[in-house]
C-alpha cells in the first residue's frame, strides 16, 4: 500500500466512525422523542430539522447566526492573545507567577453569569460589554493551560539553540512554539467550546440579535421546537469548526511528538 493510501485510510475510518456516532445519537433522539410522544415539549429530529430548514430558507437563521459567530471569533481571538502572552510570562517568570497566581485563581472562580451581569451594568448593554465579559471568562483558563506548557519547556534544548547562535525569532519558531503547540491547541479547543456557550448566554441576557436572542424569544413563547432548532443549527456549525479546523490543527501541532515517540520506539 502506498504511503498516501496508508495516511488516507485511517482518516477515512475516523470520519466514518464520527459520522456513524452522530447518526446513532440522532437515532437515539428520535427513539426517545417517539417514546415520550410530546412533540410540543420534546420534538423529534424530523420536526426540528424541518423548522431549521424553514428558518434557513426565510433568512432568519443566517441573520442571527452571523452576529453570534462574529462575537465568538472576537472573544476567542482576544482571550487567546491575552491568555498566551500572560501564560508564557507566568510560566517562565516564577516571581511574577507568585504575585499574580491569586489573581488567576480569583478569575477562574468568579461565576460567568456574575461577570456578564456586571459588565452589562458597568459598560452598558452593548457589544463591548458582551465581548469583554466572554473574553474575561475564558482568558484565565487559557493562562493556566499555557502556563503549564511554558513550565514544561525543555531548558537544555533552549541552551543548545543559544549555543548554535539561533536568533530570537528562530528560537521562538523552532524551539518554543513546537513545544507549546499541544498546549495552545488544547487551550484553543477548550476555549472555543466554552466561548460559544458563553456567547449564547450573553445574547440571551442582553443582545438584540444572535442565536441566544432567538432562544430567549422562543423560550418566552414556549416554542420548544424552535428553541431546539436554533440550538441545533449552531451546534452543527460548531461541530464543523471542531472537526474541520480545530482537530486538524491539533493533529498538526502534535505530529512532531508522535514522530519522536515512533523514532524512539524503533531505536
Amino acid at each position: 500500500m502506498a504511503t498516501g493510501e496508508r495516511a488516507l485510510h485511517p482518516r477515512l475510518t475516523s470520519t466514518a466512525i464520527t459520522v456513524a456516532s452522530l447518526l446513532a445519537l440522532i437515532a437515539l433522539w428520535g427513539v426517545a422523542a417517539g417514546a415520550i410522544d410530546t412533540p410540543r415539549t420534546f420534538p423529534g429530529p424530523g420536526r426540528v430539522g424541518a423548522i431549521m430548514a424553514a428558518e434557513a430558507l426565510n433568512g432568519k437563521l443566517l441573520h442571527h447566526l452571523v452576529p453570534t459567530l462574529v462575537r465568538v471569533a472576537l472573544a476567542f481571538g482576544i482571550s487567546m492573545a491575552l491568555g498566551v502572552v500572560l501564560g508564557v510570562m507566568l510560566g517562565t517568570m516564577p516571581r511574577l507567577n507568585r504575585w499574580l497566581d491569586p489573581w488567576v485563581v480569583v478569575a477562574l472562580n468568579i461565576p460567568a453569569l456574575v461577570v456578564i451581569v456586571m459588565c452589562y451594568l458597568w459598560i452598558g448593554l452593548n457589544e463591548t460589554a458582551a465581548i469583554v465579559a466572554v473574553s474575561f471568562n475564558k482568558t484565565a483558563t487559557v493562562i493556566v493551560t499555557v502556563r503549564e506548557g511554558a513550565r514544561a519547556l525543555d531548558r537544555p534544548l533552549k541552551e543548545m539553540a543559544q549555543v548554535f547562535g539561533l536568533s530570537r525569532m528562530d528560537r521562538l519558531r523552532h524551539v518554543v512554539v513546537p513545544q507549546l503547540a499541544p498546549y495552545l491547541s488544547a487551550a484553543a479547543r477548550n476555549g472555543l467550546a466554552i466561548i460559544w456557550k458563553l456567547v449564547l448566554v450573553v445574547e440571551f441576557l442582553g443582545r438584540p440579535d444572535g442565536i441566544g436572542f432567538q432562544i430567549h424569544l422562543y423560550f418566552q413563547l414556549f416554542e420548544v421546537p424552535f428553541v431546539m432548532a436554533y440550538a441545533l443549527a449552531f451546534i452543527v456549525v460548531m461541530l464543523g469548526i471542531e472537526y474541520g479546523i480545530m482537530q486538524r490543527i491539533e493533529d498538526r501541532a502534535t505530529r512532531w511528538r508522535r514522530t519522536v515517540a515512533l523514532d524512539r520506539t524503533v531505536a
